[in-house]
Order: structure tokens, then C-alpha cells, then sequence
């Protein structure tokens, strides 16, 4: 099992990542959508694509564009299109924490 934590709240836990460059991309329906807000950010990979973000909300606290997701990966990347990733301090933990 992989959790995905900010400030000791779970954003997301599941046994079905996929690990890319190190980060683990869960499946959209395991994430709690309630916690996120979506950002107007976004980014571009060469070979994955055009990145969009989305902001983690836990009240007053917001942790701006800490999760992304790839709504068209290119072919190469095609095994994320709809799982979402997290960084900028959400703790990614294996086992249950």
C-alpha cells in the first residue's frame, strides 16, 4: 500500500501506483478530489506532455500546484493518463503509516 500525507491528513492510498522518475502516480479514483482545487498552472515534458496541476486544501492551509497529472500523455507516457502525482512536501509512504 502507498499513502500519499500532508500535515498528517491522507490525500491518497493505493496498491495500484505506477513509478515514473521516481514518483508514484495513483489512480485518479484513489485520491480524495475534495482536498484538491485546480490550479491554472501548467508545464510541459518532452515526452510526457502537458502537465496540469491541481492546489491540496486542508482549510486554511493551501499547498499550491503539489499535485499533477497529465490529462493527454503522449504515447510513451500513456500509462499515467489519470493518475495523479504529488510533491512540494506530501509525504509518500509504503506500507500504511
Amino acid at each position: 500500500m502507498i499513502t500519499a500525507k500532508w500535515k498528517d491528513t491522507i490525500i491518497a492510498k493505493s496498491d495500484d501506483t505506477v513509478i515514473i522518475e521516481n514518483n508514484h502516480y495513483f489512480p485518479r479514483e484513489d485520491v480524495n478530489k475534495d482536498l484538491l482545487k485546480e490550479s491554472t498552472n501548467h508545464t510541459f515534458c518532452p515526452w510526457k506532455g502537458e502537465a496540469s496541476y491541481y492546489s491540496i486544501v486542508l482549510g486554511d492551509d493551501v499547498n499550491e500546484d503539489a499535485a499533477w497529472y497529465y490529462p493527454e500523455p503522449k504515447d510513451a507516457a500513456k500509462v499515467i493518463k489519470n493518475r495523479i502525482a504529488f510533491w512540494k512536501g506530501v509525504e509518500v509512504i509504503e506500507g500504511n503509516p
